[in-house]
Order: structure tokens, then sequence, then C-alpha cells
């Protein structure tokens, strides 16, 4: 039998290839190092460090040692793509992606991370930022989705639904300066009834602000964005204790408008810490021009007496450290064709003809300037160690300027509040999860009956009164980003125009995160 059998031959030809192969690899990590030196990409130091001639001592002898055949020449089998001979070329090529990887770390322009405000694009100097995030609240409601507000709202047929609530992209963050600061929201998706084909159930950029903030002791905010003026609307409706807002919120929220805004923080850290806001809007909600010279003025005092801000966030999920508070007032006034504002813009409380009708010719044409609006709030809050606490009492009044001001439907006074507490149990018993909260909040507004405009005199000064007693519960994933909240409201109304009381109660389950 011949020696030179044509399987020895074939294993002599792949060891020689293999060889020849190694040579030219080397020739072109070494031509990559002497490029990417004179590209400036890695230093001298780096690059002596990674050339092939420079492999350390026991590299290299392990190289200097003779290839042997592969096995498959006199066995038959199969040639290891892990054998030996390539621990060189694999050091070599494992080096340079690593330098490479920590000079693009160090030096490539643009950071990218992911954090509290979404993913995060900024550049190396600091000047310019962005923070992407989106987010949805998913919510199963029974057997109603609002705040019944009359008695035929309390007798209406029941109905259990799910809704995609506040399906938003947030972008935000700052330009040229780390203190000239953006912020914009897109509302993408709001759920309606299926009888409502108005321009509300398109997307809609809901806020939209920049802040000139270099001086923490006085800045200058532009855009549209929801005013300061009270804690429960500026909290943002993925930091609230509850799936949704009490029943205070629709009668006294000034809610988002177009404006400017001077604002500040003074005697930071002391007993006087102190932060204020006055503002100047269009006053007819959000993304609408003003229809006459009037404007709305506003005005918010908010003192941290315990010498640590608190900032618009409810639940202590961050278990503060201190003991935490805060005592405001807000005061607001305006002239126009609104009695109420929402996110959807501009409107009307019950009993109130509404700025919609003012087009129409079976209606009576609203003035410019028809209601002229007073409205102040007081508010106190606290967080420490897992417990949180917030309160806040309104009082508002509506002068219908096209009533005879000797009428009892010229002037309107509302007045609401609310009080709520949460707790984290388990920083008292260890039975109790670190993730679960437990809350509970009374609300109440007493207000002019709707009817009042079509009985007798003696009805017109009769007032409705509606209450909330609401237990909610709180399961934090992962903070205010990703949660579930339950709550069971108990709701009540005192008509005293057809003297009636009546009830009704109502569950509701939301999950709420942000990506």
């Amino acid at each position: 039998m011949s020696f030179y059998s044509p399987r020895a031959v074939a294993g002599l030809v792949f060891s020689l290839s293999l060889l020849a192969t190694q040579a030219v690899a080397a020739g072109r990590d070494q031509a990559l190092l002497e490029a990417l030196r004179e590209n400036g990409s890695i230093t001298q130091d780096q690059y002596e460090s990674l050339s092939v001639t420079d492999v350390s001592a026991e590299e290299s002898s392990e190289e200097s040692r003779p290839v042997a055949l592969p096995t498959a020449a006199a066995s038959g089998d199969e040639v290891s793509n892990d054998d030996e001979t390539g621990d060189a070329n694999g050091f070599l090529a494992k080096k340079i992606a690593a330098v490479i990887s920590e000079k693009m770390d160090k030096e490539f322009p643009i950071k990218v991370s992911y954090g509290s405000k979404g993913f995060r694009l900024e550049t190396r100097d600091g000047n310019w930022q962005t923070n992407l995030q989106w987010r949805f609240q998913f919510r199963f409601t029974s057997p109603s989705t609002g705040d019944p507000r009359t008695v035929s709202d309390f007798a209406s047929r029941e109905k259990s639904t799910f809704q995609l609530r506040r399906v938003r992209m947030k972008i935000g963050g700052h330009g040229y300066r780390p203190w000239l600061k953006y912020y914009f929201e897109v509302d993408l998706q709001p759920t309606r009834d299926s009888d409502d084909s108005s321009s509300n159930a398109s997307a809609r950029v809901i806020d939209w602000r920049v802040d000139v903030a270099k001086y923490k002791k006085l800045g200058i905010r532009v855009g549209q964005w929801k005013i300061d003026y009270n804690r429960e609307r500026v909290d943002s409706s993925g930091r609230q204790q509850f799936v949704e807002r009490s029943i205070v919120n629709r009668i006294f929220t000034i809610d988002r408008q177009m404006g400017v805004s001077v604002r500040g923080h003074l005697f930071e850290g002391t007993p006087a810490d102190m932060k204020y806001a006055f503002g100047v809007f269009t006053g007819e909600g959000r993304g609408v021009a003003n229809d006459d010279d009037n404007l709305m003025y506003t005005a918010r005092i908010q003192w941290n007496f315990l010498g640590r801000d608190l900032g618009f966030r409810q639940t202590d999920v961050e278990r503060t450290e201190k003991p935490t508070a805060s005592l405001a007032f807000g005061a607001a006034q305006h002239q126009g064709v609104c009695t109420r504002w929402s996110s959807s813009g501009c409107g009307n409380l019950n009993g109130f003809t509404s700025p919609r009708n003012s087009g129409e010719t079976d209606a009576p044409r609203i003035r410019q300037g028809q209601y002229k609006i007073h409205q102040a709030v007081q508010e106190l809050a606290f967080k420490w160690q897992g417990f949180s606490f917030q309160q806040e009492f309104h009082w508002k009044r509506v002068l219908d300027r096209a009533q005879n001001r000797n009428t009892a439907l010229y002037r309107s006074d509302f007045y609401g509040g609310y009080i709520q507490a949460g707790y984290f149990f388990s920083e008292l018993l260890d039975v109790f999860p670190e993730e679960l909260e437990l809350a509970f909040r009374y609300a109440y507004v007493r207000e002019p009956n709707e009817a009042r405009q079509n009985v007798t005199v003696a009805n017109r000064f009769r007032d409705n009164v509606r209450q909330e007693f609401t237990a909610g519960a709180n399961w934090f994933f992962s903070g205010h980003n990703n949660k579930i909240s339950v709550d069971y409201s108990h709701l009540t109304l005192d008509d005293d125009v057809v003297s009636r009381n009546v009830s009704d109660d109502r569950v509701r389950i939301q999950w709420d995160v942000s990506f």
C-alpha cells in the first residue's frame, strides 16, 4: 500500500492552507493596526502593545511551536475550529476590538442610557439631552367610567368597560445649555364613547414648554402646560395615589393654558424655603387662541416649612428619609366664555351655557367675556418613611354678566375639598409586602343646582352636595413607572331641588406603565 494515501495528502494540503491563512490574517491585522495609528484611533503605545511582533513571550512561544498535522490525516476525525494555532490571531483580534470599543466609549460624542425618564441621548459635553418615554394606562371600570354629577347620572344604565387611557409619548431634555429646558407630550389615543365623533378622539399635543432656568431663584417658562395652581392637578396622572383624581378636580382645575410664567425657589434648605409661580395666560384652554383682550392671571406660593422641597408626586414609594411638608396657596382670575377647563380645552359647568352653542342659530349667542371667574385654593401635603398625606380646600365664584346683577343667577359660588392619605404598612409590620400601599380619600363638592334657571326663585338659592369615599391599593413593580392600582368608591348626591339622596358604588382596576 502506498505511503501517500489520498487521506494523508488531503491532510497535508489542509495544514499548509491553514498556515498560509494565518500569515495573511496576521499581515492584515498588522496593516489594520498601522491604519488605526495613522488616523489617530489608537496611540503609539497601544499600537506597540498590539503589534504582531510584540505579542507576549508566552503567546510567541506558542506561535513558534511546530504546527502539528491535523489528526484527520491519520484517523479520519473532523478538524476542530478551536485548534490552538488560531490562539494568537484570536488574542490580537480581541485586543483590537477592546481598544476600539474603549476609545469609542470615551470619545464618541453621544451617550445612550436609560433611566426614570426613559431612553436618554446626551452629548458628552452635557449641553444637549433628549429623553424619550412611552406610557399608557389600561383600565377596567364598573359600573360607570366617570363621576356621576346629577340624579339622572346616578340612575343611568350601568356599563362595564375596558379603556385605554393616556396613551402618550413624552419627550424632554435641554439644548444649548443644561438650563435651557424643553418638554412636550402627545396624547395618541384617548378612549371615547361609541357615539363620540369629536376631534378629541384624535392624537393631540397636550404639553409643550420651554424653561429658561439658569438661576433657581428666578426662571421663565413659556408654552402650554398644566398651570401651577393646585397639587392634585399638577401631579402627573402617572404619579397618582388612586386610579383617577377626585370629584373636586372637574370643578376647580385650571388645567392646561398657553402663556408665560415667572417662577423660582427661594431660601432653599432653610425654614423659609419657598417656591413661587406667577403667570399670564390666554384663559381659553389647550390649543385655543384668545377671542378678546381679557387674560387669565394666576399665582401660587408654596412654603416648604421643614426646609425640604416637596415635589409634585403622590404616595411615598421612595420612603422619604426625613419629614417633608409644604403649605401652599393659589389664586386665579379670568373673564371669558369658560367656566371650567380640562385636557380637552374650554368648557362649562352644569347649568351654564356651553360656548359650543355660540355658533348655533337656535341658541343664544354668548357675548365675549360673559363669565368672570375668581377662585382660590389652600393646600397641605406631607411625606415621611412610607406615609403620605395631602389636602386641598377650594372656592370658586362665577359671575354671569349676561344676567342682571340683582338676580340670584348673577353670582354662583362653588366649594370643595379632599383629604387623602396612604401608607406602606411594611414599614410597620413585616407581614405586608414592600410593594403594597393602602390609601383612603374623602372628597366633597358643594355647587349650585344645575336646574336653578328653570325653577322658582326660592329654589335658585339651593345647592347640591356630592361626596366621594374611596379606598385604594397600589402594587409598585418599579415605582410609579410600573404599577397596578385598584380602588373602590362610594359616591353620593344630595339634590336640594328634587329633595333626593342618591348613591352608587364603583370599582376601577388599572395598569399604569412607562417604557
